[in-house]
Parts: structure tokens; C-alpha cells; sequence
């Protein structure tokens, strides 16, 4: 790209990324290398040594002082005229950049790439290479190569980016990293259908062409679907500060966050491959790293060792700071959306966060991230050792946390108000609660399974089971049944509970809410209370009664609750036609019987008033003598009278019974509600 210009503007080569010069005071076919020293080519002896740590570079000063104003002012400075050596360790790019430098200075050409570039730009500023000395000095031709060429190219940029790893702090005040960065995040937030640079899975050794330039030679790639996240792999190469200043970068043009949390767990999986598999319980997992990245710079070791077990003193220390490094890096660019990435990531990059000390604060927003998506989480996720050295196998008290986090926002979310129209806000309401109360169910399923899990371990408190098991309100438990079976297996593990503290226990359980199934077992189970048995045994009395009641009055039906009836009108409406038909048999008996009743009442009264007057005839006769047939006939009356009650009390009877049967049916229609 660079055209030869004339030697009387600046005396320079250009050449496609070839820097060479016709201008200079030293003749030399090139530099010598003997060991750990340079020697230049030529006949003329050198008089200055540089020293780059265990490298020595035997030069001239003429060369040296007419493009650099550092070497101006060391030799000048040091009021030394026959100073000969310079040591420079400091230099960013090392040994093998000023080398480079060196080259340019005497004229001999240089072949700049993106593997070079950044070192020899951050060179060039430390040797003060600038356009006062001399016009198209190095600082001048490395920018303009870094400006027009790398950040053109995706692969470049890439490259540039990482080879900027042992460049700090020179590569970032030179803005390297941030041009570099937002040429990145530019090019990764475009249309993947017009995407026509080359990315990941194409050989390496090929060049890469510029973001811009079309490949009318090649259809096929033209024709490929580029899938949205082509530039994951890429990206993932880079260390961890450089990662987080792409991803911010690419935050701000506005990407779609699940791109970004779907990245993020990309990284970790290359990175951390033992944070992503599951049963990440063993110490050896992940301890194998990803070999691809071999190549990077720095003592970046191209993979990092997953440590899930043991105590965080058992950490070796420069690998827990790497660690640590990057998990805090993750933790502070994830998106703030609620689904941005899963539950499972967040609760192993919890796992390790607790383990590896990670900052108080970081620990605590990343619980609340949790806390935000816990009814997806899964037991496996949240079976995480305890790492503080307490007596528990597992941290039951993080898993509290969590819950509390998620039950703060459960009530944020429904107690926020809705900006939406008043028939739209009613829906989103119904919507809402409706989602809030699945949440909450799953959650509460979730817990169920994690504290039968942990009851086995023989050091969890009774208190912390009980805080646990209660945190969540009641309506979260439609049945208790997962609740029975975690109290059982408590039960098992602390054979030596008193009776005071089993009683305790079954007080979190709702008997009523049990299955029958769980009531059977319940009842002959000899580890729960006598109280808590009887108890179960009145509940499962009660539910077998409405379960036949049930199955005799309605179709097999999953609802558990029928809505109440308001009037006699809905319920005539809700009874079945079969037992209205009977209702109306027994509603015409009632009225013969009470009809039958009546009549025997007016012939009761009919013989009462016989009898009244007979007993007046009686008490007017004097005669003993004469009263003998009256006698007989009052014995007959009597009789009479007896048989009158007898059948009397059988009409009641029989009305009583009719009255039995009018009520039986409501009885029934107050089952269906």
C-alpha cells in the first residue's frame, strides 16, 4: 500500500507494509545475531551498546540520535561524550521491538504486521521517534499503519488487541486498546448479512482482507448464512480486561443483550470449562485447558483450572488471582436484563465466587441476579459446598439468601405500578399474578427437593431446616407432600430429636395438604409424632370422604375446588337432572304426608270432643250400679285414644323421615360448590 516516494521529501521506502529507508549515515546489508547480542553488518565499528535485558545491541550513535530525541537526550544529558552503553529495560515490546526500531533507523526494511505493530508503535513513543526530527519518522508510519490498515480488518484488530496484553501501560494511553476495541464492537454489532471480512474458520495463515472489500472471487461465501454469533470464538481469545472493554464497547452500540450474555458464557466456557459441565463437584474438573490458545501472549495461560472442592485455603494463590480476576470481570459486565443469561451459569459462577473470595459487594449483586431468575434454577446448581469451614456439608444459609432475594423481587415486581391503560393494566395484573404464583410454585418445589437433599447431612440445625421450610408464604404449597418427604428424611438422619423438637418440625407441614398417598404413609410412620398422626389420620378421613362424595356427584376432573353457589337458582342449575327429578319425587311425598297429617289431626280433635262429652254424661251419673256399661265403654275409649297417639307418632315419624329426605339432597348440592 505504501508507494515509493522521492528522496526530497523524506528519503523513505513504503512498500505493502514494508518500511525501509534510503537515507542514512551507516551502510549495512543487516543485522547479525550471535547468541544474545546484534552486531550490525557493515565495516565501520560500533560505538554504543544497548542493553534490553539479556539482549545487547552493538550499534552506532549517528543512526540512532538523528531519529530518536529519548537517545538525544540520554547521551546528552549524562554530559558524557564517550558514554557507550544505554540501558533500557524499561522499553515497551522488548528486545524484539527495538530491533525493529534499530532496523528502521538504518534504513534496512521492515515488515509491519498486526503481530508487530502495537510493540512497535508503544517503541517508537518510549525512543520519542517523532516529526521534529525528522518528517515520516517511526511514531508517523506505525500510526498511519494502525489507523488505515488494522483497524480495517477484523482479524487485525483482533490480533492487535491481543498482542496489547504486555504493552500496559503504553498501549492504553496510546489509545490502542480503545480504537482497537470499538473497531471490534463496530464490526460485531453489523448486519451478519452483509458481513463479507473473514472470521473464525477459515485457515489462519491466510491474510485478512478488509471489512470492506468485497470477494466477487469467491460466491460461496457470499451465499453462506453467517450465524449471529460468528464473533464469539473471536473475541474469546482475548484476555480478560481486553474482553470487557469489547463487550462494553459493544453494550453501548446498542447489541441485544441475550448476544451479550450468550458471549459472556461463551468466554467462560473457554476459559473455565469446568464452570459449564455439569457435576462440576470433582477437584480434577476442568483442570484440562484449552490448548487453541497456546499462542497468547503474556502469562495469559490459555486456560484456567476449575477448583469447586476442598477449602479456600487449598487455592494455590497465583492461580486463585487469575481466577478471581476473571470471575470478577464477568460478574461486573452482565447485562442488567433478567434473561440475559441462564440461572445455571450465574449459580456456578456463584459456586466458584464464594470459593475464590471474590469482593463482598460483586458476591452480593450476583445473589441478587440469582435471586431474579431462581425458578429456573436446578438442585444440582444449588447443592454448593460450604466453603467457610462450617460444620454444614452444604451453604444452606446462601440458599436463604437467595430465596429472600427472590421473594423481594416477586413483591417488587407486583407491587410496581403499570404506566398501561386501566382495561391493559388489569389484564397485565391478572397476568402477572398469575405468573408470579407459577414462580413461586416452581420455587417452592425447588426448596422441597433441596431440603430433602441436605436433611441427610446430620449438622444441619433444626432451626435452619425450620427458617428454610417456612420462608416461603403458604400459598406457594398447593400440597405439602415434598415437605412430608424432606421432615421423613430428616427424621431418619437425627434419630435422636425429642419429642418437643419432632413436634416442632411437623409444625411447618399442613397435614390438610397432604395426598392420600402421603397420608397412608404418614400414618405408619412410627418417627412422627402421636399428635401429628392423628392429625393425618382425620385429614385422610376427610379426603376419602370427599373423594367419594366427589366421585358419586362429578366427573373425574383435575380441580381440586368447586366455586360456592350463591342462590337456590344457580344451585338447582348446578345439580345434575337426575337427582332434580328425585327432588321433585320426594317434594310431592312431603305434601301427601303432610296432607295425610292434617286429616289425622281433625280426627284426633273430633274424638277429643267425644270423649269430653261422654266424661260430662259420666260425672252426672250417682250410681255405682249403673256404671258398669260406661266403665266398658270408657275402656274402649281409652283404647281408642292409644291407637289414636300410636298412629299419630308413626305419621311424625314418617314426616321425618320425608323431612331426612329433603334435606339429603341439599346436602349433596352443597357438595358440588
Amino acid at each position: 500500500m505504501w508507494e515509493s516516494e522521492t528522496e526530497s521529501v523524506s528519503g523513505r521506502d513504503y512498500g505493502n507494509g514494508v518500511l525501509s529507508s534510503t537515507k542514512h549515515g551507516v551502510k549495512t546489508d543487516g543485522f547479525e545475531q550471535k547468541g544474545q547480542s546484534w552486531y550490525v553488518a557493515t565495516d565501520i565499528p560500533s560505538d554504543l551498546l544497548v542493553q534490553i535485558g539479556d539482549v545487547s545491541f552493538h550499534l552506532h550513535k549517528y543512526p540512532l540520535l538523528s531519529r530518536s530525541g529519548k537517545m538525544n537526550r540520554i547521551i546528552y544529558d549524562s554530559r558524557d561524550e564517550e558514554l557507550s552503553k544505554i540501558i533500557l529495560d524499561d522499553l515497551p515490546g522488548g528486545p524484539e521491538a527495538f530491533e525493529l526500531a534499530a532496523k528502521f533507523c538504518y534504513g534496512i526494511a521492515v515488515d509491519l504486521t498486526a503481530t508487530n505493530i502495537s510493540g512497535l508503535r508503544c517503541t517508537a513513543e518510549y525512543l520519542e521517534m517523532t516529526e521534529d526530527l525528522e518528517e515520516g519518522n517511526l511514531i508517523f508510519k506505525t500510526e498511519a499503519f494502525l489507523s488505515y490498515v488494522v483497524l480495517s480488518s477484523w482479524r487485525d484488530s483482533i490480533q492487535v488487541l491481543k498482542s496489547c496484553a504486555k504493552l500496559s501501560p503504553w498501549a492504553e494511553n496510546l489509545q490502542i486498546v480503545r480504537r482497537c476495541s470499538e473497531s471490534i464492537a463496530w464490526k460485531a454489532c453489523a448486519n451478519p448479512k452483509g458481513i463479507k471480512w473473514q472470521y473464525t474458520g477459515k485457515p489462519p495463515n491466510v491474510s485478512s482482507p478488509k471489512w470492506n472489500e468485497m470477494k466477487d472471487s469467491s460466491p460461496s461465501r457470499n451465499q453462506q448464512v453467517v450465524p449471529p454469533d460468528w464473533w464469539f470464538e473471536d473475541v474469546s481469545i482475548l484476555r480478560i480486561d481486553h474482553f470487557v472493554r469489547v463487550i462494553t464497547a459493544i453494550k453501548v452500540k446498542g447489541m441485544r443483550h441475550e448476544l451479550i450474555g450468550a458471549a459472556l458464557m461463551h468466554y467462560a466456557a473457554k476459559w473455565l470449562p469446568g464452570l459449564i459441565k455439569e457435576g462440576s463437584g470433582s477437584p480434577d474438573e476442568g483442570s484440562n485447558s484449552n490448548n487453541s490458545n497456546g499462542s497468547s501472549s503474556n502469562s495469559w495461560k490459555g486456560g484456567l483450572h476449575m477448583i469447586v472442592s476442598g477449602t479456600r485455603d487449598e487455592v494455590p494463590s497465583v492461580q486463585a488471582k487469575d481466577q478471581r480476576m476473571i470471575i470478577e470481570s464477568l460478574i461486573s459486565i452482565i447485562p442488567q436484563q433478567k434473561d440475559s443469561v441462564s440461572c445455571s451459569f450465574l449459580l456456578r459462577l456463584l459456586r466458584m465466587a464464594n470459593l475464590l473470595k471474590v469482593a463482598p459487594a460483586l458476591v452480593t449483586e450476583l445473589e441478587k441476579r440469582v435471586g431474579m431468575q431462581f425458578e429456573q434454577a436446578t438442585l444440582a446448581d444449588l447443592l454448593i459446598p460450604s466453603y467457610n469451614k462450617t460444620d454444614t456439608l452444604y451453604d444452606v444459609d446462601l440458599v436463604q439468601r437467595l430465596l429472600e432475594h427472590f421473594l423481594v423481587q416477586e413483591q417488587t415486581e407486583g407491587s410496581s405500578p403499570s404506566r398501561s391503560s386501566f382495561s391493559d393494566k388489569h389484564m397485565h395484573d391478572g397476568n402477572q399474578r398469575g405468573s408470579n404464583l407459577n414462580a413461586k410454585m416452581r420455587v417452592a418445589r425447588l426448596v422441597d427437593s433441596y431440603l430433602t437433599e441436605v436433611s441427610r447431612d446430620r449438622n444441619l440445625s433444626l432451626t435452619k431446616f425450620q427458617v428454610l421450610a417456612e420462608a416461603l408464604p403458604e400459598s406457594a404449597r398447593t400440597c405439602d407432600d415434598g415437605l412430608y418427604r424432606a421432615i421423613d428424611s430428616y427424621l431418619k438422619a437425627h434419630p435422636t430429636l425429642s419429642e418437643h423438637e419432632r413436634k416442632r418440625l411437623c409444625r411447618v407441614m399442613d397435614c390438610q395438604k397432604l395426598s392420600i398417598d402421603a397420608c397412608m404413609h404418614a400414618a405408619q410412620n412410627e418417627r412422627l409424632p402421636l399428635r401429628v398422626v392423628v392429625q393425618v389420620l382425620f385429614s385422610e378421613q376427610v379426603k376419602i370422604s370427599n373423594a367419594i362424595s366427589n366421585n358419586s356427584l362429578k366427573d373425574a376432573g383435575d380441580s381440586h375446588y368447586q366455586p360456592l353457589v350463591s342462590n337456590r337458582k344457580s344451585l338447582l342449575e348446578a345439580t345434575p337432572q337426575s337427582f332434580q327429578e328425585g327432588w321433585t319425587t320426594a317434594k310431592k311425598d312431603i305434601n301427601t304426608l303432610k296432607f295425610e297429617l292434617e286429616t289425622v289431626k281433625t280426627k284426633y280433635l273430633e274424638l277429643q270432643n267425644d270423649m269430653d262429652s261422654l266424661q260430662r254424661q259420666f260425672d252426672k251419673i250417682t250410681k255405682p250400679k249403673q256404671s258398669s256399661a260406661w266403665t266398658s265403654g270408657w275402656k274402649k275409649l281409652s283404647k281408642l285414644t292409644k291407637m289414636t297417639n300410636l298412629e299419630s307418632h308413626e305419621i311424625g315419624s314418617q314426616v321425618q323421615n320425608a323431612e331426612l329426605t329433603r334435606k339429603t339432597p341439599r346436602r349433596w348440592r352443597n357438595s358440588i360448590s
